[in-house]
């Protein structure tokens, strides 16, 4: 597949603005499609680990306005454990059954006439617990002797995977240097400012049970056979409603969300349709947050600085539960572990562990922040081994213009790429030369100015085969592997010549209707107002695919594409049309302005709306053989996107898009406190489909990385207990992202997709946190502090390294 020679569509602003600046929008809460619905209110966990020995819902079944009280005994009478990812003795089901793993694991759940009732009586909700020891450190909880949360596995691991590429122990035998490194990565979130919410009815139809649920949930959708595992009917029985507008999400609202199955449970029991609004404690207390990863890295370098092999111990805390999607973080990134660099020989080790923490799921750029944290961490720290400055040495290891398209040892196919020429746009947009003069003069004066670079390829396109390799090979059953990268979309105009454009990719406020308006009016011809997008996904009749959704960057590679192809069969239909009514051959005509049109003799044409009348009309008229139907579906899917080889390679993502990012920051020598002074950023996003979007996915994904930085953790205590406000989870505001920006933008379109594009919404998401790290290393250099090895970074965490070296020095 090579890419056409479409171009871009035309730049426009935002049409989905005006409803949400002027109160119109319609969120999850602003709408009642079932009249009647009940309230729902859960009870949660106090403790992180704990039996359950005996649930007591008596009282609350009798307190007035109350519908229905489920607890355990209800939800294992109904449902099943959801279905995993992989096959492990984990089972995870809504609420906790025999045990509770996390603090905010729900227990039971009341049903009532509106919220404060169903507070109210979740109050007299009686749980007998038997506290249990807790583990929430990651490497304590590999020990063999750690409290063991799933009686029915033989310890907290719960998928352990070793892969080899190339004679890696013969490259480090030889290797003139070998570089170590051992870093942490936080577990933060995604904090939207809408939380979830769900409204589900349970259906006892004649031919059986049937669940029909409204979430603001954004895929993927292969969580909807998920659901229907769990339920225990058939996928096709659950219809799953997203509504136009959500709050955002960033990822956390992509995994799994148990409780469309523990409401359609309450819809069972009360006999109505019942609603359930998260409100902000029980989101950062127990929805989801990205993996916390312990990794060890080890690299063989030669004297000039080239990195031959590299050896990646990788440990995620997924916390209580292997929930789908995950191990998805470990393998997200796999086609790419290299990062920008030729390096052939690679060992990888992934585990990932069950904690007494809330389960884990997807986080903007999840998978790439954990990965390049440590990789960028090692590649300054191979630097200062080889005495070169961090940018030369990665410029002498970057993946060349002419390899592409390069093949990586893990499977990785990078499309197409000019790192050298981004590395240098970097350089010359920051006059490095000229900040390094400045911190050379800024450390004569005591001060501490330090420059971090990071670059990483950025994927996009994701394939949701890469969840295969968790199993091994010889596992998996032949012919039935799993891969995609599919999106559909569907086009049809109506009497007066109106195109709706039906997209399936769940948006979360990145700009989908804006940008698919602007494709499909280019390509028929047409005036923007003449197009109309529709972004609500039902299950039951918008199209969709199990790897479906607003995840990985799909939409500008696979959606825009598919937007294209439904377009080109759409115009070959209006084509005839016009021709018929002009009286020439179909190949003689073009659409444009608004009209059919002879190409050679442009002021002989028909409007667009009487061509497509002619098709409603009078099909009669048309050319034999011509079908007269003015609705088409296209469903883009690459063929570059297969399931995992037998060799455990795997192009984990169809596009590889590429980021370079500097970031200066300074640190006050007395208060300690960390400024983050300036950014320069350099994205190469393939063809650049909407400026000023672009540009506000850079700004999102640069706020976004800031919080994991700096900022944001969830932390837990020894005993389990988590932060769950936001008074100790720090979350950046507008103050806190007050700096310098320089964004720029280098196209080398992909041949794979129809436009060119790639992904770009999560780039900076995984560039940022590893270039703030290398800022602050280099800062901290003169004062001996070099071990920047985890974050977020900020005044205490600084103090404590000042302080310690200073202890060491006095010693």
């Amino acid at each position: 597949m090579t890419a056409t020679s479409e171009r871009p569509p035309r730049p426009t602003a935002r049409i989905e603005d005006p409803a949400l600046l002027t109160g119109r929008g319609r969120f999850l809460d602003d709408i009642d499609p079932l009249p009647g619905t009940l309230t729902a209110a859960v009870v949660r966990s106090p403790h992180p680990h704990a039996r359950i020995r005996g649930v007591n819902l008596e009282r609350a079944r009798r307190h007035p306005g109350v519908a229905a009280v489920i607890g355990p005994d209800e939800v294992t009478a109904a449902l099943r454990p959801f279905p995993l990812s992989l096959k492990t003795p984990m089972p995870y089901y809504p609420t906790g059954t025999d045990k509770v793993r996390f603090v905010g694991e729900p227990v039971a759940l009341v049903v009532a006439a509106d919220r404060y009732l169903a507070e109210d009586a979740a109050e007299l909700v009686e749980v007998d617990y038997e506290p249990l020891p807790p583990v929430v450190d990651t490497e304590k909880a590999l020990l063999p002797d750690a409290p063991r949360l799933h009686d029915g596995a033989d310890g907290n691991v719960a998928t352990d995977r070793t892969f080899e590429f190339g004679d890696v122990d013969a490259v480090f035998a030889a290797a003139d240097h070998i570089v170590k490194g051992k870093y942490r990565f936080p577990r933060y979130s995604s904090t939207p400012m809408e939380c979830y919410s769900v409204i589900a009815e349970w259906q006892d139809e004649a031919d059986g049970p049937a669940v029909q649920a409204w979430a603001n949930f954004h895929g993927p959708f292969s969580m909807v056979p998920v659901l229907a595992g769990a339920l225990g009917i058939p996928a096709s029985r659950v219809r799953l409603m997203v509504p136009a507008d959500n709050g955002g999400s960033f990822g956390i609202k992509a995994g799994i969300y148990p409780y469309v199955a523990l409401m359609a449970l309450a819809s069972k029991h009360a006999g109505r349709p019942v609603r359930w609004t998260e409100d902000r404690i029980e989101h950062l207390l127990a929805s989801s947050a990205g993996s916390d990863r312990v990794m060890w890295f080890e690299a063989a370098v030669s004297a000039d600085g080239t990195v031959q092999a590299l050896r990646a111990d990788l440990v995620d805390n997924v916390g209580a539960y292997l929930r789908p999607p995950e191990p998805s973080t470990l393998y997200r990134c796999f086609g790419n572990i290299t990062g920008a660099y030729r390096i052939d020989a690679v060992q990888i080790r992934s585990r990932a562990v069950v904690t007494n923490k809330t389960p884990t799921g997807l986080n903007r750029g999840f998978g790439g922040q954990q990965l390049y944290f440590g990789l960028e961490r090692l590649m300054d720290k191979i630097a200062g081994v080889c005495g070169l400055d961090p940018t030369e040495l990665r410029k002498r290891n970057f993946v060349r213009r002419e390899d592409f398209p390069y093949a990586t040892p893990t499977g990785g196919i990078f499309d197409s790429g000019d790192y050298q020429r981004a590395m240098d746009m970097l350089l010359n947009n920051a006059d490095y030369k000229t900040l390094r003069e400045e911190q050379r003069e800024a450390r004569e004066r005591g001060e501490y100015l330090g420059i971090g670079i990071a670059t990483i390829v950025d994927p996009s396109a994701t394939n949701i085969g890469y969840v295969g390799l968790a199993t091994p090979a010889e596992q998996r059953a032949a012919g039935r592997g799993k891969s995609g990268s599919t999106e559909h979309v569907r086009i049809s105009v109506d009497l007066n010549g109106i195109v709706s454009v039906l997209l399936g990719t769940v948006p979360q406020g990145q700009g989908h209707a804006t940008v698919a308006q602007a494709i499909v009016a280019d390509q028929l011809g047409l005036p923007l107002e003449q197009v109309r997008p529709v972004v609500e996904m039902d299950t039951a009749t918008t199209p969709w695919t199990v790897s479906s959704g607003s995840y990985s960057s799909r939409f500008a590679p696979l959606l825009t594409s598919a937007l294209v192809e439904a377009s080109e069969k759409l115009a070959g239909t209006i084509r005839i049309a016009g021709a018929t009514l002009l009286g020439v051959d179909a190949d003689d005509v073009e659409l444009a302005e608004g009209q059919v049109r002879l190409r050679d003799k442009p002021e002989r044409s028909v409007p667009f709306r009487h061509a497509t009348g002619l098709v409603h009309w009078d099909p009669g008229s048309l050319p034999e053989g011509t079908a007269a139907r003015l609705y088409e579906e296209a469903a883009f899917t690459p063929p570059q996107s297969k399931a995992a080889s037998r060799s455990d390679q795997i192009n984990s993502s169809l596009c590889y898009g590429f980021v370079a990012e500097l970031a200066v920051i300074r640190i006050d020598a007395e208060t300690r406190q960390l400024t983050l002074d300036r950014v320069v950023t350099v994205h190469d996003p393939g063809t650049i489909l909407n400026p000023q979007l672009l540009e506000g996915q850079v700004h999102g994904a640069l706020a976004h990385a800031i919080g994991g930085a700096m900022f944001e953790e969830m932390r837990y205590t020894d005993a389990g207990q988590p932060t769950a406000t936001f008074m100790d989870y720090l979350c950046p505001t507008t103050a806190e992202t007050q700096y310098a920006l320089d964004s720029d933008h280098l196209e080398t379109p992909s041949p794979l997709t129809r436009l060119g594009a790639k992904g770009c919404g999560e780039g900076s998401c995984m560039s940022l946190p590893a270039a703030v790290a290398n800022a602050v290393a280099d800062a901290l250099a003169p004062a001996g502090v070099d071990d920047i090895t985890t974050l977020p970074l900020h005044g205490n965490v600084l103090n404590n390294l000042l302080d310690g070296r200073n202890s060491e020095r006095n010693v």
